[in-house]
């Protein structure tokens, strides 16, 4: 969802700054406007004098447009931040106990845990994602669980069988995990 929400925000703004900047392009280079365009030509300009200094007397106007331009820039800073910053972990330092390390796929050890976490007993489906630093990961897995099954029972499967598997093959000291366990909804079906 928000990877389509900076998607079409992006796109929105690529697509006004384009048209702006084109058309002043055009203008400047000596196209003729269409006659509801807001300037006429290369000689005219977007702000006259009056419009440009009309407020600046005014003791609010300054601090309200660095004010409203700071707010601009944060956004523009955070939302930057939140695209860059990764989702995933990439890969993680497996320990092979010589002093050297090896790389391991952070999705490979993501679709061992989920493969392990979904054939426990009723579990019906298991989603892992891998976070944190290649050398100390942590786990977010969701699990779909069965009507009948104990939501006990099936986090202590996942704790003794999947988390400590991985944990123990990839060489980790620890593997702080967050589970979120869900029941499966089954629709009702018509007995005759």
């Amino acid at each position: 969802m928000l990877r389509t929400v900076n998607r079409v925000l992006l796109g929105v703004i690529g697509l006004v700054l384009l048209v702006f900047g084109g058309s002043v392009l055009a203008v400047g280079l000596g196209l003729k406007p269409p006659s509801w365009w807001i300037y006429d030509g290369p000689g005219d300009v977007l702000l006259s004098d009056a419009r440009r200094t009309r407020w600046r007397a005014e003791g609010w106007w300054w601090p309200t447009v660095i004010a409203v331009l700071a707010v601009l820039v944060l956004l523009a800073l955070w939302w930057l931040t939140s695209i860059l910053r990764r989702r995933r972990l990439g890969e993680v330092l497996v320990d092979t106990g010589d002093g050297e390390g090896a790389l391991l796929r952070g999705r490979a050890l993501e679709d061992v845990l989920a493969s392990e976490a979904a054939a426990l007993d009723g579990v019906d489906t298991a989603q892992v994602h891998l976070k944190g630093r290649r050398t100390a990961p942590e786990a977010r897995v969701r699990l779909l669980l069965e009507p009948h099954v104990d939501p006990g029972t099936a986090l202590s499967g996942l704790t003794d069988q999947a988390l400590a598997h991985a944990r123990d093959s990839a060489g980790l000291a620890a593997l702080p995990t967050k589970v979120r366990l869900r029941a499966a909804k089954h629709r009702a079906e018509r007995v005759s």
